[in-house]
């Protein structure tokens, strides 16, 4: 593809391009929301490694997420505050799938997670 051929199909605007960011932003903070959360209601020796790598996670998507603020205020526009809906599992066992699902990786620590699902009460 030349460089002209991909000018032609970028063509978005400043507004787009801030609205597109701030959709970027939601999810951002969706995951911070997400992995906070989780990294705190995991209990057990199996969920050890699981939560101390997610509370790491949304330690990243924070500084995810204030560069994107950064991007939407230097285009002009203000940085989204609402997050993309954070769905609370009723057990450890689905976290650690829901986590699985949404982050499209597959971590070898989710992957050797071996306890037996534990309900959290009324957290869902």
């Amino acid at each position: 593809m030349t460089k002209e051929e991909m000018k032609t199909e970028l063509n978005i605007t400043r507004e787009q391009m801030i609205q597109l960011l701030n959709e970027d932003l939601a999810g951002e903070y969706q995951a911070i929301i997400a992995y906070t959360v989780y990294s705190q209601v995991l209990k057990g020796a199996a969920y050890t490694d699981i939560a101390r790598e997610l509370e790491a996670h949304a330690g990243e998507e924070l500084g995810h997420a204030i560069k994107i603020a950064k991007q939407i205020d230097y285009l002009g526009g203000m940085p989204g505050v609402i997050p993309k809906p954070v769905k609370t599992p009723k057990t450890q066992s689905r976290c650690c799938a829901r986590i699985w699902r949404t982050n499209g990786q597959q971590w070898d620590v989710i992957a050797s997670a071996s306890a037996k699902p534990r309900r959290w009460g009324n957290l869902h």
